[in-house]
């Protein structure tokens, strides 16, 4: 698409007026439709007259009218924001209770003022409304702010266009672009940082929030109780630079913004900076933990973490984390400081003193002293026995949005991300071998983008990350749904900044790449309608997967599946009136509401380690063997639902059919024909047997009445089988017309026909045996008649 078509399209129509005028350019550019646009037409004549016009169009006339436009707007925001905090202000103080004296107010069961200086405190009608109004602000301001961060990127974007248009088609003699960029640098409209504006604005998201008791999209209420889960689900995203105000936005409307105070643990004052982290992740000369990362995802790394520079001195986190096939993972970290890390690295120094000094304060026999002398001689073994060391680094700022005491939704937004190279393995090492980190980078307190350091030893990131953890309670807020589907963001599952920095910066030492890598040249940004009708799209097929093959599932659907399955309806064989769900839903629900969970410090989202490795955690069952042909030993839905019957409250009746249930039949062919296999097979096995049994039969001669009596075994054995086969058929072909929930196993058919074969065998065997015994005594005189015997044998056998 042409810029000129881009441009009309983000037009934000309230402020069509205020963009640039690239048309008009254009045509002073002579390169409009209508004009000549070839330097070699003859006619198409450049002159001082049209390079002052147009320098002046561009320069003086439409970048001071963006940039005014821009001061003004930005500035009315503001405006507009303070406003809105001196009305909640006069809430907030009405809530504590105290009037501008210091003195307790009034019940604020009306507006009242004596006139003696005493603010008013507002009625709950009052407050409620102001509450509602100011709600509606926030959310324009909250737009405009997103529309304003829009205009300003593509205003940047057509000027720097202009000028390359001019300079292409009029840069033999005339270059504007210098001149632009140096008028760029004094009216820097384009570099506004929004995040002051954000921080208040989130603020009084929360305060709303608050008071006004939102539930549903606006988010949660403060007063819900929390589960006591402590498993949580994370989900990773990338986010395009243009997205990513909009993200932010989208967000702190729902979750307040937090800035990390490593002081104090709590929120600090908006004007504190996000943090910045440094990781410096560990790994031998040949990669062997990288390595088995990336093939087989069950993987042990090390790392050092701390907040802003190292000259500050802060406290410094060593952090092993191994996670295992089945997604669950193990943790070992203690904090120390900077003076101790070499020692430690090089196994002269075992956190003594620290150790000593929590024992003298919590006891020897403290869960918290051996928890930390458990992962210093942990961590210590792993980098001996590995020959760990400091290989890459990571620097990122993190911006984390969470409600304060409930950690039930966790997000956290890192930006500006640059890998490092923190290897000693080359000729011109990047790093003293001495030391265990690169001194030029900490001495000189180095920032993004890292200009100062050597091409081929930095690579930066361009997107940002977005990580959001929920506690895997099995309640997604719609809004957080909206997000992760959204045009906005793309999805990074098991992405980890470890293997990334790796993949890039240590290529030649490598032999396996991540699979997002070939990822990292396209554009992630998607259209809004195409990126809703994929959504839908995949939402459809989940349904319609969910239809076709949910009945013949063996697995246990996980808790939060059952829990969204009573919020909706879902069109699935799985959960209709023949199974007894009540047991299923009073296990949900105590498991639910089992315990709250403990209170959460700012520092475990704005704090928190980032997940390298992605692993959903959730239940797991042994499904199916022999444990599913006895109700009582089985871990089906069906017989847990059996095992978990509940007596139902008083005026609450089962009920004989469900809505659901009603309408046309909708299944599937693949589900018949699965059906219809299991059948053929059964007929396939059950004419063997017959095949088995009559060749016997006619094989023993008139004679061999034991042959032949079971040879009759065999062939009732088989009709039985037959007859086992269609029953089962025709029992599944009624479950799937009456959508059951049950399960489709029935194995006690195939244990059956097992033993009795087994066991028919054993008696011929022995009977024939006992036969043949019996007649080689009588007649051992007879070698003629005995091989005729063994004869026999041999074709009963």
């Amino acid at each position: 698409m042409r810029f000129g078509k881009t441009l009309a399209t983000a037009v934000y129509p309230p402020w069509k007026d205020q963009y640039i005028d690239y048309p008009k350019l254009k045509k002073l550019l002579h390169d409009d439709d209508s004009a000549p646009s070839s330097p070699a037409n003859p006619n198409d004549t450049w002159t001082e007259d049209d390079e002052s016009a147009f320098v002046d169009e561009l320069v003086n006339v439409q970048l001071e009218k963006v940039h005014s436009f821009h001061k003004d707007t930005y500035e009315a925001l503001r405006e507009r924001t303070a406003k809105c905090e001196a009305r909640l202000d006069a809430i907030a103080v009405a809530d504590a209770g105290t009037t501008k004296d210091g003195k307790e107010a009034s019940k604020p069961s009306a507006k009242k003022s004596d006139g003696n200086g005493k603010r008013a405190v507002p009625s709950e009608e009052e407050k409620q409304k102001t509450l509602k109004q100011t709600l509606s602000e926030l959310d324009q301001i909250t737009s405009e702010t997103n529309e304003l961060e829009k205009y300003s990127r593509i205003n940047y974007t057509g000027f720097l266009k202009a000028a390359k248009k001019h300079d292409r088609k009029r840069g033999s003699a005339y270059r504007v672009r210098p001149l632009l960029q140096v008028r760029l640098a004094a009216l820097p409209f384009n570099k506004e940082d929004y995040s002051p504006l954000l921080y208040r604005l989130s603020a009084m998201y929360s305060f709303v929030r608050q008071n006004l008791e939102v539930v549903g999209e606006r988010g949660m209420s403060m007063s819900e109780p929390r589960t006591g889960l402590d498993e949580y689900i994370s989900h990773k995203f990338w986010v395009h630079p243009e997205n990513l105000l909009e993200v932010k936005t989208m967000i702190l409307r729902r979750l307040p913004v937090l800035v990390y105070n490593p002081q104090t643990s709590r929120i600090a004052e908006g004007s504190q900076p996000d943090p910045s982290i440094t990781s410096i992740y560990f790994d031998n000369p040949k990669f062997d933990l990288y390595t088995k990362k990336v093939d087989h995802g069950a993987a042990t790394s090390l790392r050092l973490r701390w907040y802003g520079q190292l000259n500050d001195k802060p406290d410094i986190w060593v952090e092993k984390k191994t996670i295992s096939e089945d997604e669950t993972s193990h943790e070992s970290r203690f904090m120390t400081k900077e003076k101790y890390i070499q020692r430690f690295i090089n196994d002269q120094y075992h956190m003594e003193k620290q150790i000593k000094k929590l024992e003298d304060r919590a006891g020897s026999d403290n869960a918290e002293v051996k928890s930390m002398s458990s992962a210093v001689d942990e961590i210590q073994t792993f980098i001996k026995e590995q020959g760990l060391q400091p290989m890459l680094r990571a620097n990122y700022t993190r911006t984390a949005f969470q409600v304060p005491g409930d950690d039930r939704v966790r997000i956290s937004l890192d930006t500006d991300l640059a890998f490092i190279r923190e290897d000693s393995i080359d000729e011109r090492p990047c790093r003293d071998p001495e030391s265990w980190h690169r001194t030029d980078i900490d001495n000189n307190e180095m920032t993004y983008p890292f200009s100062s350091i050597r091409k081929g030893e930095v690579t930066r990131f361009p997107f940002a990350l977005l990580e959001i953890k929920e506690r895997n309670s099995g309640k997604k807020a719609e809004w957080v749904k909206d997000i992760m589907s959204s045009h906005l963001v793309k999805e990074a599952p098991r992405f980890s900044k470890f293997v990334h920095g790796v993949a890039q910066l240590f290529e030649d030492y490598v032999n396996t790449f991540p699979f997002w890598l070939s990822e990292m040249e396209t554009d992630i940004r998607r259209d809004p309608q195409k990126a809703f009708e994929e959504e839908q799209a995949k939402k459809q097929k989940a349904r319609d997967d969910e239809f076709a093959v949910g009945s013949l599932l063996k697995s246990r659907p996980s808790y939060s599946t059952m829990v969204r399955s009573h919020k909706s309806a879902i069109i699935s064989p799985v959960g209709s009136p023949a199974m007894d769900t009540i047991g299923d839903r009073a296990m949900v629900n105590q498991r639910l509401s089992t315990s709250l969970a403990r209170q959460t410090e700012v520092h475990e989202t704005a704090g928190e380690p980032d997940e390298d490795e992605t692993g959903v955690r959730g239940e797991t069952s042994a499904n199916g063997g022999f444990a599913s042909f006895l109700p009582s030993m089985s871990n089906s839905k069906y017989a847990n639902a059996k095992r978990n019957k509940s007596i139902l409250p008083p005026g609450v009746s089962k009920p004989d059919f469900w809505i659901k249930d009603q309408g046309p039949i909708k299944v599937e062919a693949k589900v018949w024909l699965a059906n219809q296999r299991t059948f053929i097979k059964w007929q396939h096995v059950s004419i063997l047997l017959a095949t088995l049994g009559l060749g016997l039969y006619n094989a023993a001669g008139e004679n061999n009445n034991i042959a032949r009596s079971l040879a009759l075994v065999y062939t009732l054995v088989a009709v039985l089988t037959a007859a086992w086969g269609y029953g089962i058929y025709m029992w599944r072909v009624k479950l799937i017309e009456q959508r059951s929930g049950k399960d489709f196993d029935a194995i006690a058919g195939p244990i059956m026909v097992c033993v009795g074969l087994t066991v028919a065998l054993i008696l011929n065997f022995a009977f024939k045996y006992q036969a043949v015994s019996h007649e080689r005594e009588s007649h051992s005189g007879h070698p003629g008649l005995n091989q005729t015997m063994y004869s026999d044998l041999r074709i009963d056998l």
